[in-house]
């Protein structure tokens, strides 16, 4: 068994920014990422441009420079693969970890698909990406329905039906139509979302006020067919042609993965338990960090504001260490 100073479960930004924190207080972390780092970011639409502006992306006082204001997926990936080789950050690539438990002794026994780790400290920053929210309708299970969107070209003169009104959703609009795909969206709210990119939704409007594009408000997908839909639109039952559907319904943490570990959570926002000072969960030396801190709520935590939880965990760990160096000289 291989004893680390702490694991960092999660590659993201979040877990990055979090290695950093932990190695500028003398420790040696490991992170453990089932892909590759920022495998979140990788999934993206090819093309997306992020909300942010780059210096909030940043991490690890780490200037990230860009043209533009906004910085595009591949910058970002660029980026971050920077940080990770300036900051000789050590990552554990395409290793999955599969439990954490805590040991009578205190430390942290992690096993991975690969290997076994003694720890006294592990960081969750696994995020939600990989977790779709689904309709549960009939047909969702078909090969023609998608829950993430990477690149808009191979739906040229389909039609697709695009199931959400948020920023994914809307993004994934943008690139249908310009692909040539004859597109059709059903949001189950009464009007945009407020969270919709200010700069990106005119163009949306535009494309729906012109009739390149379908809108229906109030509306859920009732039935998948194989090459037709069935929605319920304001009360009323229609059925429309489809080739495709992109259900953009947003993601959720893995909450059975953290339960295991003794994490409790709350039931209506599937907020873990921590303390928001020190990022600690109910379990002690166990830390929550990114966007896994906000439960269900995926819209409450970004990279740019879950970045500083390393720096709190950092500061309770060193906290930690200084009372324990104390005890031990009495």
């Amino acid at each position: 068994m291989q004893k680390v100073d702490a694991i960092i479960v999660g590659g993201g930004p979040c877990g990055l920014s979090a290695a950093i924190e932990l190695q500028n207080i003398g420790l040696k972390p490991i992170v453990i990422e089932k892909g590759n780092i920022v495998n979140a970011l990788y999934h993206y639409p090819t093309h997306q441009t992020f909300f942010s502006t780059s210096e909030k992306l940043a991490i690890g006082d780490v200037p990230f420079i860009v043209e533009q204001r906004k910085p595009s997926r591949n910058q970002a990936l660029v980026y971050y693969r920077e940080v990770v080789k300036l900051k000789n950050i050590h990552v554990n690539r395409f290793e999955k970890v599969i439990s954490v438990e805590k040991r009578q002794d205190g430390l942290f026994t992690v096993t991975s698909d690969k290997a076994q780790y003694e720890t006294p400290y592990v960081i969750l920053a696994t995020g939600y990406y990989d977790h779709p929210n689904y309709m549960n309708v009939p047909g969702e299970d078909l090969p023609k329905v998608f829950h993430y969107f990477k690149e808009a070209h191979p739906f040229f003169d389909t039609d697709v039906l695009v199931v959400g009104g948020k920023n994914s959703a809307v993004d994934a609009t943008l690139e249908l139509h310009k692909a040539g795909a004859r597109v059709t969206v059903a949001y189950r709210g009464s009007d945009f979302s407020p969270s919709i990119k200010p700069w990106i939704l005119p163009e949306f409007q535009s494309l729906i006020r012109n009739g390149e594009v379908v809108m229906h408000f109030k509306t859920t997908v009732k039935e998948i067919r194989e090459h037709e839909v069935v929605l319920n639109i304001n009360g009323k039952e229609e059925v429309i042609k489809n080739d495709f559907v992109f259900a953009m319904t947003g993601y959720h943490p893995d909450h059975s993965f953290i339960r295991k570990m003794g994490v409790t959570i709350d039931e209506e926002t599937g907020r873990p338990t921590y303390h928001p000072e020190t990022m600690e969960s109910n379990i002690e030396n166990l830390f929550i960090a990114g966007v896994l801190a906000a439960g269900n709520n995926a819209n409450e935590i970004f990279i740019e504001n879950g970045k500083f939880h390393g720096a709190f965990i950092a500061k309770a760990i060193q906290e930690k260490m200084r009372k324990s160096k104390g005890l031990s000289k009495k």
